[in-house]
């Protein structure tokens, strides 16, 4: 387990320096990983732009062919993908298969589309015509929840375009995306994708770098505000996929034992930390002690433990700083809600906390205001559906939100009043590759997956032509 390098410029290398990873189910480490210094990220960014000229003339069909070629040697050692990435990141060993057919998918979904030369106007006088040309050096900075699903949602359109790569990694799970960096190693021209890893210190060195033509970032609003600020030196592109405080309103038409293990399926996935998570939750006056009592039910009924382990539903937080967050905003809680389920630290090694409803609880609190990333829903109520939209609205995110109703066209009518990038009707999380997704207000800027999101990868080069 002790032979990950980072990839630069077609090498793989040994780090300048040395850092643990760690097992979040046991808090043991899991192997000695490589760590990049400020002048190994310069010579990433350097092999990156060197590269760049050629991997751009190809044709898309032989870049796509590369990508296809990656997916194909990924899926054939997804097993062992799976497994790392459950010891790196904690979540079920289930999760972390789908996660690695995700990124499989990701490669094969996005990697098929196009970017055709198009004519916006022709007439007896001119011709008009788009082309979309690849940006140059793109820098891709991954999270530790997702970490192989959203590499490839970034790099794979960034390749795609004719782009090339400096990837990194959230330090806490550096391990499965190393790996994929010796996939990478075999099918791509040296320098056309480069892995470095860090322990968030070197980031800033990308987002200012006159090299980097775009940062594609997805973590925490806070780090993407200084992202933004870092990159308006050079006035490069950027993509921002940050925090969400995303809310759920079960409409007063709704069955509760329908849709209590929906909702609490879509609070809970990965132990809460999906950035599109239900993280709050709003239930007419009249069904509200039911759908508390069916959250309750569930949670307490839920199989929380190493995620190695069969059976298990949720592994713990992926870090250490993450479950003290957690855990203090559970505490904070407890006088201002009412803890019905969870709220409990199993003893032993590793960082669990059982997944927790609280009911009874304010607009103004902490767990309501502020994105929780954990395995706690506040169930609030409403008597008026104006009242419910309102509250809904009020927050500085925009990420996603749903509706559960009876009546999906009612369901319909409620969304569209929600100001978020996503909204979905009688279900969670069904997001498809190829419908662009995007956060509203401070839940981020640009657009990620579909035509739009590979447009972001592109500068738009627009010819008139005289005839």
């Amino acid at each position: 387990m002790n032979d990950y390098r980072l990839l630069i410029n077609g090498q793989l290398t040994p780090g300048a320096l040395n850092m643990d990873v760690l097992n979040p189910a046991t808090g043991e480490i899991i192997t000695r990983c490589p760590r990049a210094d400020a002048a190994q990220v310069e010579a990433a960014v350097q092999a990156a732009k060197a590269a760049f000229p050629a991997w751009s003339k190809l044709t898309i069909e032989a870049r796509r062919a590369r990508l296809f070629a990656i997916a194909a040697s990924l899926e054939a050692r997804l097993e062992e993908f799976a497994r790392l990435l459950t010891t790196e990141q904690g979540k079920p060993l289930a999760d972390a298969t789908g996660e690695i057919g995700g990124a499989v998918a990701m490669l094969r979904i996005l990697g098929s589309m196009e970017l055709p030369t198009k004519i916006l106007k022709e007439d007896e006088r001119e011709k008009i015509v788009e082309h979309r040309t690849p940006l140059g050096v793109v820098a891709a900075i991954t999270p530790w929840n997702y970490p192989m699903t959203i590499l490839m949602v970034k790099i794979t359109p960034a390749l795609l375009a004719g782009n090339t790569v400096v990837a990194k990694p959230a330090p806490t799970t550096p391990l499965s995306s190393l790996r994929f960096a010796e996939i990478c190693n075999e099918h791509l021209p040296a320098g056309v994708f480069n892995m470095i890893t860090d322990l968030n210190d070197l980031g800033g060195l990308l987002t200012k770098h006159p090299d980097v033509a775009k940062i594609s970032f997805t973590g925490s609003t806070a780090t993407g505000k200084k992202v933004m600020e870092s990159a308006s030196g050079t006035l490069k592109r950027v993509t921002l996929e940050l925090g969400g405080n995303d809310v759920g309103i079960v409409l007063d038409d709704a069955d509760p034992k329908v849709v209590a293990p929906k909702i609490f399926a879509g609070a809970m996935i990965n132990a809460g930390q999906v950035c599109l998570a239900i993280k709050r939750l709003y239930v007419h006056d009249s069904l509200y002690e039911e759908m508390c009592t069916e959250l309750a039910t569930l949670a307490d009924a839920a199989i929380v433990e190493d995620g190695m382990k069969q059976g298990v539903q949720m592994g713990p937080l992926q870090n250490r700083a993450q479950y003290e967050k957690v855990k203090a905003l559970i505490e904070d809680t407890r006088s201002e809600g009412t803890i019905i389920a969870g709220g409990v630290f199993p003893e032993g090694p590793g960082y669990f906390i059982r997944p927790t409803i609280v009911r009874d609880i304010g607009d103004n609190a902490r767990l309501v205001r502020e994105e929780q990333f954990g395995p706690v829903l506040p169930v609030l109520r409403y008597s008026s559906i104006d009242d419910a939209i309102a509250r809904a609205n009020d927050t500085t995110y925009g990420l996603g939100g749903t509706v559960w109703t009876a009546n999906p066209e009612r369901g319909l009518e409620v969304a569209m009043k929600i100001d978020s990038g996503i909204v979905w009707v009688n279900q969670h999380l069904n997001v498809h590759p190829d419908v662009p997704a995007g956060g509203a207000k401070q839940s981020g800027m640009g657009s990620e997956l579909g035509l739009e999101g590979l447009a972001e990868f592109t500068q738009n080069h627009i010819v008139y032509v005289a005839k």
